[in-house]
């Protein structure tokens, strides 16, 4: 697979990407390749994601009964967007999706914010590389913390973008699984807004789409460089990603 048929289906390939579920379905950890559930990140109490197709929720397994079924009601009422444009604004029920989570325990942290898909239209730069064990040298000078280089199919492909012998922007797997995987995009502070981010993202999907699996990317709504890259890239914005913790 490397396009999702629909939006309900990209939605539920990033869900699998994002989280780690148990076999009812519940939200146990934060997925993050190449390391073991002990050393893994609890995933958030509750995530919604939107799309112009329908609506899908999921919750972290120690949420009670009771509360489940109090914000179940919410999530079955939740309008489904008519356009992408009402996807930027919140959910008409997150008032009080947050207020039976907040009556639980404090709300810790919040994140909303655009879902894509990249499309294999995406063209590569002569600029980027795929990073291996032969080439590894070209990360040390400024991002040394992937040295040394971990390999494996759990972990997936990085690529690069390349000035001057040294990597300037790489583009890797932030989750990964036998289907999908979602880009983590990293860039030299002072090398940014020049172009260098979306060639390392463009020569990463095509490097997942060869593994054959579909390359998905997500931000915050607040991001306005991230989503940038999705713009000038053609990606398939085809939902909102909201999660709580």
């Amino acid at each position: 697979m490397t396009c999702p048929n629909d939006d309900l289906q990209a939605i539920d390939l990033q869900v699998e990407a994002l989280f780690i579920s148990d076999t009812h379905g519940r939200l146990r950890y934060i997925r993050e390749p190449g390391y073991t559930e002990a050393v893994l990140d609890a995933a958030p109490r509750f995530f919604m994601g939107r799309t112009l197709a329908g609506n899908i929720w999921r919750f972290r397994f120690d949420l009670s009964d009771g509360l489940i079924q109090i914000i179940e009601q919410e999530c079955r009422s939740e309008p489904v967007a008519l356009s992408l444009t009402d996807l930027t604004d919140p959910p008409k029920n997150a008032a009080a999706i947050r207020a039976a989570l907040h009556a639980s325990a404090p709300i810790i942290h919040e994140e909303r914010g655009p879902a894509y898909w990249i499309p294999d239209s995406v063209s590569t730069s002569a600029e980027v590389v795929l990073i291996s064990e032969a080439n590894a040298h070209l990360l040390a000078a400024n991002f040394p913390c992937e040295l040394p280089l971990r390999s494996g199919s759990k972990i997936g492909p990085l690529v690069a973008t390349v000035v001057q012998n040294n990597a300037i922007s790489i583009c890797y797997c932030a989750r990964i699984t036998s289907l999908a995987a979602e880009a983590g995009v990293e860039t030299v502070e002072t090398m940014r807004g020049r172009g260098y981010a979306s060639a390392a993202v463009a020569g990463w999907a095509h490097a997942v789409r060869q593994w054959g699996l579909v390359p998905l990317y997500s931000t915050s709504w607040g991001n306005a460089a991230s989503q940038g890259i999705a713009h000038k890239l053609g990606m398939v914005h085809y939902g909102d990603d909201w999660s709580i913790t």
